[in-house]
């Protein structure tokens, strides 16, 4: 556990945060794999499928890596699923030089941050729907507007200085090293 229930981090794409959760859909199980920055709580990869394989995970990850880079050293925190114990995840994290973090088994807290995003999700969208009467493209839909456009860019969070949105605070972080 290289973490040690400490989710903050001084700059962007440092130390992430990794889970997976399933929303029961009018069609089945839709299951969410989500990748979140401790510098900002911003989600910063994600994907969704009608199962919950190791390549849901590992696209999640690969997703915030494409999209932000990485940094020398970053942590890839997650539980011990078999997701993220496979082959596939962890020749993902040897390839891309990234490090491998887990908190206890059976320890929810030991990556609290991420299910308190999940938990976030579920309170202000999803119990809010009509899963069983919605398909999983529709809650793939609802899920993704909710996240790029609410809870990353409007949404305040009492984690950042002045309960500001996820990406609010990263842009004014590459803001200020591009001044500097």
């Amino acid at each position: 556990d290289l973490v040690c229930r400490d989710f903050h981090a001084d700059m962007p794409m440092t130390k992430l945060l990794n889970d997976i959760t399933e929303m029961n859909c009018n069609d089945g199980k839709l299951y969410l794999a989500a990748t979140l920055d401790c510098y900002d709580g911003a989600i910063v990869g994600m994907r969704m499928d009608d199962n919950k394989r190791a390549r849901l995970c590992k696209e999640s990850l690969e997703t915030a890596v494409h999209r932000y880079g990485k940094t020398g050293g970053m942590i890839v925190h997650s539980d011990h699923g078999s997701q993220y114990t496979s082959n596939l995840f962890r020749d993902y994290l040897e390839k891309n030089h990234l490090r491998q973090s887990m908190g206890a088994v059976g320890s929810c807290f030991d990556n609290a941050r991420m299910e308190s995003f999940f938990a976030t999700l579920k309170k202000e969208l999803i119990y809010t729907l009509p899963l069983t009467q919605l398909s999983r493209d529709e809650v793939k839909r609802r899920i993704f507007r909710w996240v790029e456009c609410d809870y990353n860019r409007l949404r305040p969070h009492s984690g950042n200085d002045g309960d500001q949105p996820p990406l609010v605070k990263r842009d004014a972080y590459y803001a200020e090293s591009q001044a500097a």
